[in-house]
């Protein structure tokens, strides 16, 4: 009788460490959705670069469409120097996912990048980690363009 309430303890504690995450884990994926709800609405207003500067991590990789990954963000601030970039480029996060423990996550979403007479359409992705500060920084930043959608 003990090793059977045994077996079935072992079985609840198993069981209980596959379920649900933690709330913290959906905490985690609300913040940085506003976070990166944040960074599009800081592009409207003080331009896309700037933005990412604002948002990026020391290390972070901006992986853009026919060119090679720029690497760092001091690597991306030389890239851009003098260029605040589009103010007309916003996003719209439509999903986030984070780690149980809270440290990393993504999100994923669909951009539109307005011109004078027409729009360009896309989905990119971000990954994001907690810094220190308790703040979420983007780690990797990239996307394509689609039809709209």
């Amino acid at each position: 009788m003990k090793n059977f309430s045994i077996q079935w303890l072992s079985i609840a504690l198993i069981a209980a460490a596959c379920g649900p995450a933690p709330d913290s884990q959906s905490a985690a994926e609300r913040e940085i959705m506003a976070t990166d709800s944040a960074m599009s609405a800081l592009a409207l207003q003080e331009g896309f670069n700037n933005a990412l500067l604002q948002y990026a991590d020391d290390d972070f990789v901006k992986f853009e469409q026919s060119a090679v990954p720029t690497i760092g963000k001091q690597a991306y601030r030389e890239r851009i120097a003098g260029k605040p970039g589009t103010k007309t480029l916003q996003w719209w996060p439509v999903k986030a996912e984070a780690a149980r423990s809270g440290e990393i996550g993504y999100s994923w979403g669909k951009w539109t990048y307005a011109l004078k007479d027409s729009a360009i359409h896309g989905v990119y992705f971000s990954a994001w980690k907690r810094s220190a500060d308790g703040s979420w920084k983007l780690a990797l930043d990239g996307g394509n363009t689609t039809p709209k959608f």
